[in-house]
């Protein structure tokens, strides 16, 4: 079992210029919010912060958050990165409360992709994350698309999906049902190039 947690610090120095010294000094500016608390301002170890990213379940995790020696479990609501370099720059955690539901975006895993393939489709991936409402207990490390019986010309949408018990989700709930693959033709089909070659 992988331990998702993370040290970090209470910080009072805000504002842009104290972000900037932190980045510096090798320290990430977060912020903690949520679970009828008030909003705290914290610091955590470059290093630390982007070792725990480097696994994709984190960002559908629980992650326990020690701040000052005081834990508490979050899961990532936003993380900005920097354009080019992509290391992380600042990070948003919501705190988790037993019994409250939440809202998570939750990587897709797109499974047995060799089979449209073979009847000659091409997948285009139109989603690689969809958000889910649940518990903490209940929350998914990835939502499953299987494309074994994806025939050419069509469109996997949320609808298609079966969500694992306990989540819901959160575009469905509000009517928008989204496409998250489909599968189409080839473009240019070899046949027809060869005929425009031979005129």
């Amino acid at each position: 079992m992988t331990d998702f947690t993370l040290n970090a610090q209470a910080r009072t120095d805000l504002g842009k210029g104290a972000s900037r010294r932190l980045r510096h000094a090798l320290n990430i500016p977060a912020v903690v919010y949520g679970g009828n608390k008030p909003a705290e301002s914290v610091t955590i170890l470059a290093k630390e912060i982007a070792k725990l990213f480097e696994n994709e379940a984190a960002y559908s995790h629980v992650i326990e958050l020690n701040v000052d020696g005081t834990k508490q479990n979050v899961i990532v609501k936003a993380m900005q990165r920097h354009p080019a370099k992509q290391f992380i720059m600042h990070a948003d955690f919501v705190r988790v409360v037993a019994g409250q539901k939440l809202t998570a975006k939750v990587p897709v895993h797109f499974v047995n992709e060799e089979a449209p393939v073979k009847k000659g489709g091409e997948i285009s991936h139109v989603v690689n994350e969809i958000e889910v409402s649940c518990e903490a207990k209940d929350l998914p490390e990835f939502i499953e698309v299987d494309l074994a019986n994806a025939e050419v010309g069509s469109i996997v949408h949320l609808s298609d999906l079966k969500a694992p018990k306990g989540v819901e989700f959160v575009a469905l709930a509000h009517g928008d049902d989204k496409a998250v693959a489909n599968v189409h033709a080839p473009r240019v089909a070899p046949e027809a190039t060869e005929e425009g070659a031979a005129e």
